[in-house]
C-alpha cells in the first residue's frame, strides 16, 4: 500500500527491535553467567552452598522491589501461576475468573491445577472489566486472576474491593508488566500472590523463567513444595505447619537466575526510558480527532512498552493499520491480523471445548465440580469489538526523540488522510 498521500513515507528507517531488552545484554550478564560457570554449579540446591545462589539473589531483589516477605523463583511464568494457584489451595471444584484477553497460560495454569477458568470481558483498558468480574462470581468461585496486560495496570482498587466483599483469593498475573505500579504500589504486591515471567518477550528476560511473590506464609510454603517434589531433601527451612504433598519440578537453574538477576537490575532504567518515549508520543497525538487512546487506570504505573488507540470500527482500524505501516511505523490491529492469536479467548480451543489432558482428569466433569460454566466464541463481544478496533504500536527504550516525532507525524498524517477521505465519501 502507498503512503497516506501517495507520496514519500514519513519514515524509511527501521523501527523498534522485536524484544525490549534485546539491546541490554552487556558485560553485566556475562559477569553473572560466568560467575555461575566458574563455581561449576548450575543447580540451585547444592548441599551446603544454598546461600551462594544467583537464584536466591534474584528472589531477594524482588522481595525488596515489591516489598513482600516471600519470593520464589521458578522456571517459567506459567509455572509461577500454577505454583501460586496450588499454593493458595485452589483445585478441583473451584472456579477461577480470568480475562478474555491474556496469554493462554493464564487459563492453562488454572486447568493444570484442576480448577475451572471462567472467562470475562475486558474494558477499554484491555484489562479485566471489574463489573464483568463481579457479575461472573458464583458460589463456586474461589479466586480471580487480574492480568496487567501489555504493561497496563488493572483497576486494582475495584478488583480488590470486589474480591474482599466475596472473600476471593487474588493472584496478580504480572508476566507482561514487570516493574509496573498501581497508585504507588508495585504490581504483584497487592493480591494474595503475584506471578512474573522472564521469558524472551518480556520487559527483562532470562530466555525462560518466572517468580512468585506473596506475603502469605502458607501460600509461599505450598508453592515452594509444589515447585519442587524433593524440596524437603535440600535442607530448606519453611513454614512448619504445612504438610508436604506431591509436586512438580519447576526449579530455576542458576544460569537463568544469573541472567534474570542482571536484567532485573536494569529494569528501572529501561522503564524510565519507555515511559518517556510513550509520554512524548501520547502528548503528540492525544488531540487527534477520531482516535481514542487506550484508557490506563494509572498512567504513572504504566510500563509503557505499547501504545494502543482505537478507531471507530474494524474496517477503519484495518485501513489505518495498513496506511501507518506504509508510513514506516510497524503496527497491527490486535484482533484482525489474520493470526490465531494465543492471547484471545476465541483461539483457546481446548478451553472452549472443555478438553482436558485426559477424560478422567477433566476439571469440568470431575465429581468435585458442581458448577456449569459455559463457553462460546461470542461470549465476550465487548472484548472482541475493542480488539478489532485497536491499533497497537510496540515501543522500545532506545527510540529517540526523532523516532517519536516520526510516529506522531505518521499517525497525524494517516488520521488526516482518513478524515478527508471520509468527507469526500459523505
Amino acid at each position: 500500500m502507498l503512503a497516506a498521500n501517495g507520496g514519500t513515507p514519513v519514515r524509511t528507517k527501521p523501527w523498534a527491535p522485536e524484544f525490549i531488552s534485546s539491546e541490554e545484554f552487556d558485560e553485566l550478564e556475562k559477569e553473572y553467567v560466568l560467575r555461575v560457570l566458574d563455581k561449576k554449579r548450575v543447580f540451585r540446591f547444592y548441599h551446603d552452598q544454598l546461600a551462594d545462589s544467583e537464584t536466591k539473589r534474584l528472589e531477594d531483589l524482588y522481595k525488596e522491589r515489591t516489598n513482600v516477605r516471600h519470593a520464589l523463583a521458578v522456571n517459567s511464568g506459567t509455572s509461577a501461576l500454577v505454583s501460586a494457584i496450588v499454593g493458595a489451595g485452589i483445585g478441583p471444584g473451584d472456579e477461577v475468573i480470568i480475562p478474555a484477553y491474556t496469554y493462554i497460560a493464564t487459563a492453562s495454569a488454572v486447568l493444570i491445577a484442576r480448577a475451572v477458568p471462567v472467562i470475562v470481558e475486558v474494558d477499554d483498558s484491555l484489562t479485566m472489566d471489574p463489573n464483568a468480574f463481579e457479575a461472573a462470581i458464583t458460589e463456586h468461585t474461589k479466586a480471580v486472576i487480574p492480568v496487567h496486560m501489555k504493561g497496563i495496570p488493572c483497576d486494582m482498587d475495584k478488583i480488590l474491593e470486589i474480591s474482599k466483599k466475596h472473600d476471593l483469593i487474588v493472584i496478580e498475573d504480572v508476566a507482561q508488566a514487570n516493574g509496573g505500579f498501581y497508585k504507588g504500589k508495585p504490581l504483584g504486591s497487592m493480591g494474595d500472590a503475584g506471578c512474573f515471567s522472564f521469558q524472551q518477550y518480556k520487559v527483562v528476560t532470562a530466555g525462560e523463567g518466572g517468580l512468585v511473590t506473596t506475603n502469605d506464609d502458607v501460600i509461599y510454603t505450598r508453592a515452594s513444595i509444589y515447585h519442587d517434589s524433593a524440596l524437603s531433601y535440600w535442607g530448606t527451612k519453611l513454614f512448619e505447619n504445612v504438610e508436604s504433598f506431591p509436586g512438580e519440578n519447576y526449579r530455576m537453574s542458576e544460569l537463568n537466575g544469573a541472567l534474570a538477576l542482571a536484567q532485573s537490575q536494569k529494569l528501572d532504567n529501561i522503564i524510565s526510558k519507555l515511559r518517556q518515549v510513550k509520554r512524548t508520543i501520547v502528548d503528540g497525538i492525544k488531540d487527534i480527532p477520531n482516535i481514542q487512546l487506550q484508557r490506563v487506570p494509572d498512567p504513572e504505573g504504566d510500563v509503557s512498552y505499547s501504545l494502543i488507540f482505537y478507531l471507530s470500527d474494524t474496517e477503519a482500524a484495518k485501513t489505518f493499520a495498513d496506511l501507518l505501516n506504509a508510513e514506516g511505523i510497524p503496527n497491527g490491529t490486535i484482533y484482525n491480523n489474520g493470526i490465531a492469536d494465543r492471547h484471545i479467548y476465541v483461539n483457546w480451543d481446548y478451553v472452549l471445548d472443555k478438553r482436558g489432558a485426559s477424560e478422567k482428569g477433566n476439571p469440568w466433569t470431575c465429581e468435585s465440580y458442581k458448577g456449569n460454566v459455559q463457553y462460546s466464541k461470542d461470549m465476550c463481544p465487548n472484548t472482541l469489538d475493542l480488539l478489532a478496533r485497536s491499533i497497537s504500536i510496540s515501543l522500545h527504550q532506545n527510540l529517540s526523540n526523532e523516532d517519536c516525532q516520526d510516529a506522531i507525524e505518521a499517525i497525524k498524517k494517516v488520521a488526516k488522510h482518513m478524515s478527508e477521505r471520509m468527507e469526500i465519501h459523505q
